[in-house]
């Protein structure tokens, strides 16, 4: 197979409801974009130890109720969603109307747009720079490649990339969000030998490998047919809207990790 020869890079996310440049997914981002909101989840006071009881009604209903809204809040909300596809999206367009130079410039001039919009609205200075970041690279490519469909390049090889390492991490029996949780609650519960929690943790991370997948998968297709509209289409539409199904995936494992594995208040 044809697969776009161009790495990507990653980071750990930050604290903040930046979202991710375009096209610079990183491997692990399925688990790792998770982080920043699970560790706001109230810690339990007690001592490590399987919980066989269940958690308080309120708790649960609190903790149900307000986790779409988290999510939707790390991950930038509507403002986060826009950020992300206008330059996509302004992009294609002037493609489709526009020799490719005049197209770059648009999309840079739009990226520098929202950067400058997003200081007056008094964001951090990183948090503003990550957009634009993204479009230049993505549009370095294309200059340097000659080709429109190269703006999605880094994302179809970071999805690649990611599929492989969720995937691999459930083969080895050590799923990749469960790792991630572990991690997070100090590296010392037994969350394997838990037949619930590891099952959690399988479906959670089969679940960022299948929005991993998919995406590679169909934007590959369209990048070996050329198909920049399509390109523009399957980013926007295979974005953010995915990324938050399967956040709420990892969110019910981690969840349910903490549930069974941490004790909490009577």
């Amino acid at each position: 197979m044809n697969l776009p020869g161009h790495e990507a890079t990653g980071s750990w996310p930050v604290r903040s409801t930046t979202p991710l440049p375009c096209g610079l997914e990183c491997a692990a981002g399925a688990c790792l974009l998770i982080v920043p909101m699970l560790t706001d989840e109230e810690e339990p006071s007690a001592t490590p130890g399987r919980h066989r009881g269940s958690a308080r009604p309120d708790a649960a209903e609190q903790a149900t109720s307000s986790t779409s809204s988290t999510i939707l809040s790390r991950t930038g909300g509507v403002a986060g969603f826009a950020y992300s596809t206008v330059p996509v999206i302004v992009f294609v367009t002037a493609n489709a109307f526009l020799p490719l130079p005049a197209a770059i410039g648009v999309a840079v001039a739009t990226g520098l747009a929202l950067f400058t919009f997003r200081l007056l609205r008094g964001e951090r200075f990183v948090a503003a720079i990550g957009s634009l970041l993204g479009v230049a690279v993505a549009a370095g490519i294309v200059a340097w490649t000659g080709s429109a469909r190269d703006f999605f390049v880094i994302g179809i090889w970071a999805s690649l990339a990611g599929f492989v390492v969720t995937l691999a991490s459930v083969l080895a029996r050590r799923p990749l969000t469960g790792v991630v949780w572990n991690a997070l609650h100090g590296g010392t519960h037994a969350w394997r030998s838990d037949p619930a929690v590891r099952v959690a943790h399988d479906v959670a991370t089969l679940a960022a490998a299948s929005v991993f997948g998919s995406r590679f998968a169909i934007q590959q297709w369209l990048y070996l047919t050329d198909s920049t509209g399509g390109l523009g289409i399957a980013r926007v539409v295979m974005g953010t809207p995915l990324t938050v199904l399967a956040a709420l995936v990892i969110v019910w494992a981690f969840r349910r990790s903490t549930g069974r594995l941490i004790r909490t208040n009577p």
